[in-house]
C-alpha cells in the first residue's frame, strides 16, 4: 500500500541524502519541513516536500495530519529487555542509602537478575521481553539492540541469545542481538575469575559462533567488573569469531573502558558518565559512537556524562534508554530525550539527532534508518497534535505518540 501524508504541520529529519552520522556543532542541525507531505511506497520512503507542491494522490491512500508532526523512529541502540521479574526491591535500597556497588556486593544487581533468570524458561522469558518490545514500539521505537548478560554460565547465556534470536524472528522491528557474558563474575568463580574468561572464550563464544546467536560481543570494562587486560582478551576473542565489539565503559569510574573500545574499533561504548580530556582524544580519532544512558544515571543518581564538552569538542553523541530491571526499568524514548535536554543541557536538536541518525549509527544502521529520507524504510511516528518538536523533550511524562508505522505499516493506533 502507498499512503500520502499531507498538511503536515512538522516533518521532522527530513534528509534528501542523510550523512552516516552527525557530530559537533552539527548536532545542532536538524532539517525540518513546515507544512509538508510524504509518500510512503509500501515499505519505503518515496518524496517529500511542502504542501504547496504537493502531488496528485492517484492511488495512494490519503492521511490529513493536520497539527501533526512525523519522526524517524527511534533506533534504542542499547537494551537489557530479555530478563525475568523485577527488581524494586533493590529501588528501595537505594532509597534507602544502599550503593550500586553496595548491592551488588550483597549479591543484588546483575547477580539477582541471574538467579531469577536460571529459574524461567525459554517461553517465560520471551513472553516477558516481547511484551516489553511492544510496549517499546508504542513509544516512537523501530530498532532496538537486546544485550545477553543475565545468563552468567553457558547454558544460560545461551538461552537468552535464544530467546533474542526468537524476538528477531517474531518482531515487527529490527533487533540487533549483543553478547554480554561479561557483565559480572558470577559467584561460582568470584575466587577463580580466570576460570570465568576461559568459559566465555573457550565454551560461549564457539556456540554462539555456531548458532549464529549474536551480531555484537560487550564486556562491562569498569570499576569492580571487568580490566582492562580482561576486555581486551574478550574482545580480541569474540573478534576472531566475527563478533564487532560493544562496550558498558566509565559508568563508576575512569576505567579505561573507551580507550580499550577504539582500541577494538567498537561499534559504541555506552554509559560515559566519566569523561575526560584523554577519553575524548580518544574518541576523536576513532569511528566509535559515545552513547550516553541519562535514564540510568537519572536513577542512580550518578554523576552525570559530560554531553556539553563532549559536543563542543567536535564529537557524535547517541542516546538510548538502557532499559534493564536494575538501572533503568524503562523503554521511554521520549524520557530519554527530556533526560537529555534537561540534565545534559542538550539542545532538543541535538538530542534528537543522538536518539535517530546517530543511533542508527550505533547500530550499524546507517543505510536503512534514523532519518526521513528516500529510499530508507518507512519507520516513522506521527505525534498527537503539538506546536513544535521542541514539545516532545518539553512535555516529559505525557505520552505524545500518536501512531507508529513500520516497514510501511501502522502498528499501534491511539497509543
Amino acid at each position: 500500500m502507498s499512503y500520502l501524508f499531507t498538511n503536515i504541520r512538522q516533518l521532522i529529519q527530513a534528509r534528501t541524502i542523510a550523512p552516516e552520522k552527525v557530530a559537533g556543532k552539527e548536532m545542532a542541525n536538524l532539517p525540518c519541513i513546515n507544512d509538508a507531505w510524504l509518500r510512503i511506497e509500501g515499505e519505503f520512503i518515496h518524496t517529500f516536500g511542502q504542501m504547496n507542491e504537493c502531488p496528485e494522490p492517484g492511488n495512494d491512500h490519503v492521511i490529513d495530519l493536520a497539527g501533526k508532526l512525523v519522526f524517524p523512529a527511534w533506533c534504542d541502540s542499547h537494551t537489557h529487555i530479555v530478563y525475568a521479574g523485577s527488581r524494586e526491591t533493590e529501588f528501595v535500597d537505594k532509597i534507602r542509602g544502599l550503593s550500586y556497588e553496595q548491592i551488588a556486593a550483597n549479591g543484588g544487581g546483575i547477580l539477582n537478575s541471574a538467579a531469577k533468570l536460571h529459574q524461567a524458561s525459554e517461553e517465560e522469558l520471551f513472553q516477558q521481553a516481547k511484551g516489553r518490545l511492544d510496549e517499546m514500539i508504542g513509544f516512537g521505537t523501530a530498532a532496538i539492540e537486546i544485550k545477553s548478560g543475565y545468563g552468567l554460565n553457558t547454558v544460560d547465556e545461551l538461552k537468552m541469545l535464544r530467546v533474542i534470536k526468537r524476538l528477531k524472528e517474531n518482531s515487527q522491528i529490527v533487533v540487533k542481538a549483543t553478547f554480554l557474558g561479561a557483565h559480572a563474575i558470577p559467584q561460582a568463580f568470584r575466587q577463580n575469575r580466570d576460570g570465568y574468561i576461559r568459559e566465555i572464550i573457550e565454551q560461549m563464544l564457539p556456540v554462539i559462533a555456531e548458532e549464529k546467536l549474536a551480531d555484537y560481543c560487550d564486556v562491562f570494562c569498569d570499576k569492580g567488573f571487568f580490566t582492562v587486560e580482561e576486555t581486551d582478551m574478550i574482545l580480541a576473542a569474540a573478534a576472531r569469531y566475527g563478533l564487532k565489539a560493544k562496550i558498558h565503559a566509565n559508568e563508576l569510574d575512569y576505567s579505561g573502558g573507551i580507550q580499550v573500545g577504539v582500541k577494538h574499533q567498537a561499534l559504541s561504548v555506552d554509559h560515559l558518565e566519566y569523561t575526560g580530556p584523554a577519553e575524548i582524544e580518544a574518541l576523536l580519532a576513532s569511528n566509535t559512537m559515545p552513547t550516553l544512558l541519562p535514564s540510568t544515571a537519572f536513577f542512580l543518581r550518578l554523576k552525570q556524562p559530560p554531553a556539553r564538552e563532549m559536543i563542543a569538542a567536535g564529537l557524535p553523541i547517541a542516546l538510548a534508554t538502557d532499559y534493564n530491571p536494575g538501572s533503568s526499568p524503562s523503554g521511554n524514548m521520549p524520557f530519554v530525550l527530556s533526560l537529555a535536554c534537561i540534565n545534559l543541557r542538550m539542545t532538543p536538536e541535538e538530542a534528537i539527532n543522538a536518539a535517530t541518525i546517530n543511533s542508527a549509527y550505533a547500530m550499524g544502521l546507517s543505510q536503512t534508518h534514523g532519518s526521513i529520507s528516500p529510499g530508507k524504510k518507512a519507520n516513522l511516528f506521527v505525534s498527537k497534535d503539538m506546536p513544535s518538536y521542541a514539545y516532545l523533550p518539553y512535555a516529559f511524562g505525557s505520552g505524545r505518540v500518536h501512531k507508529v508505522m513500520i516497514d510501511g505499516k501502522f502498528q499501534i493506533f491511539e497509543c
